[in-house]
C-alpha cells in the first residue's frame, strides 16, 4: 500500500472542501469494504483518503412523509430496522442478500452505491422503489433519481468535491420484491438482480418498475416491459409477455459468472416469477 495523506472531517463543508480542493487525486472511505481491499491489491492508490464517519448529517434513518436513509448507514442497519422491514421489506431482502454479518456491520449505503458495481444488490431495489440520492458539494445540494445516478462500471454523476449525503425513498404506493440469483445461497455476488415495486388500481396495473441488475453497464429499467403491464390486468399471459420483453431489453455479456444467454433467460424466469409472487400475494 503507497502512502496517502488521511483527513477526518466533521461537517459535509468541511469534507467537500477537501475533495475539492485536491483535484480528483482523493477518495472517500466509511466502511472500508472496497476501497481499503483495493489499496491492499494495489489497484487503487490515492493520494489522500478523506475519511466521512464523523459526518453526522451522513447518518440515521428517519420516516415520515417518506424515509430518509443516511449514505453512512450499514447494510446491517438495513436489513434490522423495523421502519424497513415493515414499510420496505424488498430493501431488507436485498441487504440481507449481501455479503457476511461482520462485512455488513461495516459497508455503507452510500459506499455500494458510490462503488457503481452493476452486481450491486441495492440498486435495482432503490430505483424501483423511486429513490432520490441527496448530493453535496461545493456549490451546494442537489437532487438526482438513483436511476440517473450511475454512468458506467464505476463510475457515478458525482463531480470532484461532491459527496452522497442520503437518499429519499417514497412511501411504497403497492407491493415490491427484490429477486437475486447467485451460485451460493449467501456472500456472493449477483449473477442477475431483479428489482420489482407495482401500483395497483382498480384491480389492474397502474403503474410497474422493473430494474435488472448485472445484465448492464448501470442498473436498468425494462420501460417495455413496465410498458406491457401498465394499466393492463396482470394475467399470466401479460406477465409472461413483460418477462419476455425485460429479457430482451437486458444487455448481459460473458463472464466467468455466467454467459449473456444464460444472463438473459435469467431475466425471463426471474421478472415472470416475481411479477406472480406480488399478483398472489395480492
Amino acid at each position: 500500500m503507497k502512502p496517502f495523506d488521511y483527513f477526518a472531517p466533521r461537517t459535509l463543508a468541511e469534507a467537500c472542501g477537501i475533495l475539492d480542493s485536491h483535484n480528483g487525486d482523493a477518495r472517500v472511505v466509511a466502511g472500508g469494504t472496497d476501497l481499503l481491499l483495493k489499496m491492499k491489491a494495489g489497484r487503487a492508490a490515492p493520494k489522500v483518503v478523506v475519511n466521512i464517519k464523523r459526518i453526522p448529517e451522513m447518518r440515521g434513518l428517519t420516516f415520515a412523509a417518506q424515509l430518509n436513509v443516511g449514505a453512512l448507514t450499514t447494510l446491517e442497519e438495513l436489513k434490522r430496522s423495523p421502519i424497513i422491514r415493515e414499510h420496505y421489506p424488498a430493501l431488507a431482502a436485498a441487504a440481507s442478500s449481501m455479503a457476511s454479518a461482520q462485512i455488513r456491520n461495516l459497508a455503507t449505503v452510500g459506499g455500494n452505491l458510490c462503488n457503481a458495481a452493476p452486481s450491486g444488490d441495492l440498486a435495482p431495489i432503490l430505483i424501483a422503489l423511486k429513490a432520490v440520492a441527496r448530493i453535496a458539494g461545493p456549490s451546494g445540494e442537489r437532487r438526482v433519481p438513483l436511476e440517473e445516478f450511475f454512468t458506467g462500471p464505476g463510475t457515478t454523476v458525482l463531480a470532484p468535491g461532491e459527496l452522497l449525503v442520503a437518499l429519499k425513498i417514497p412511501r411504497p404506493d403497492g407491493p415490491s420484491l427484490y429477486l437475486k440469483h447467485a451460485p451460493r445461497e449467501c456472500m456472493d455476488i449477483a449473477v442477475v438482480g431483479v428489482g420489482l415495486a407495482l401500483q395497483l388500481k382498480a384491480g389492474q396495473c397502474d403503474s410497474a418498475r422493473i430494474v435488472l441488475g448485472a445484465v448492464a453497464p448501470v442498473p436498468m429499467r425494462a420501460v417495455r416491459a413496465e410498458e406491457e403491464l401498465n394499466g393492463r390486468q396482470l394475467t399470466p399471459e401479460r406477465i409472461k409477455r413483460a418477462a419476455n420483453l425485460a429479457a430482451a431489453e437486458a444487455q448481459p455479456i460473458d463472464d466467468v459468472r455466467g454467459s449473456a444467454w444464460y444472463r438473459r433467460k435469467m431475466v425471463e424466469v426471474m421478472v415472470r416469477r416475481g411479477l406472480m409472487e406480488l399478483v398472489g400475494n395480492l
